[in-house]
């Protein structure tokens, strides 16, 4: 019998293999020639500032993580509980836009990120693998686990985790998947 794994460890395994997904770049190549390395979070790549992407988020917040194809910029969006979001990259252009929710939306994302039946809908849970080519890809990151999803066609959407996408979708500047 293979010993468990910590619950604790599992998001930020999640999110580094999101990372590797999003940047087109495999854990298991780093030892090739001419293959790109990733760099730490936080330093600064060719005068640019990294973008820091969050591995776990504490119950009541989530953070939206988007890349349309393997070249195009990462977008993040994180929401505190209390309905504040900062969204790095939304409109493309480089700059962080910030808000809050109204009172009614930040009410019903906190309803959502409870519902029990987000949990089977984690990419562990459903065993989730990108797809298509160039589309899309939005993952969100909350306290029960990663779930990302494709804009292509025959994409299964997730019920809970659809509507939150949607939701931050329509209240923030973040890309509204089709």
């Amino acid at each position: 019998m293979l010993p468990r794994a910590h619950p604790r460890l599992l998001v930020p395994l999640l999110a580094l293999a999101l990372v590797g997904a999003l940047t087109g770049c495999s854990l298991f190549d780093r030892d090739k020639p001419g293959t790109p390395q990733a760099q730490p979070s936080g330093g600064a790549v060719g005068g640019q500032p990294q973008l820091e992407i969050p591995a776990t988020v504490a119950a009541g917040q989530v953070s939206l993580i988007q890349r349309l194809g393997e070249d195009g910029p990462l977008r993040t969006l994180s929401v505190e509980r209390n309905g504040a979001w900062q969204c790095n990259d939304c409109a493309g252009d480089g700059v962080t836009s910030r808000g809050t929710l109204a009172p009614e939306l930040t009410e019903r994302l906190q309803v959502l990120l409870a519902n029990p039946a987000l949990a089977d809908e984690t990419d562990q849970a459903r065993r989730y693998r990108t797809t298509c080519i160039d589309a899309l890809t939005s993952s969100l990151i909350t306290s029960t686990g990663l779930i990302t999803s494709q804009d292509c066609p025959g994409e299964e959407r997730t019920p809970v985790a659809g509507e939150i996408l949607l939701l931050l979708t329509q209240a923030t500047p973040a890309e509204v998947q089709g």
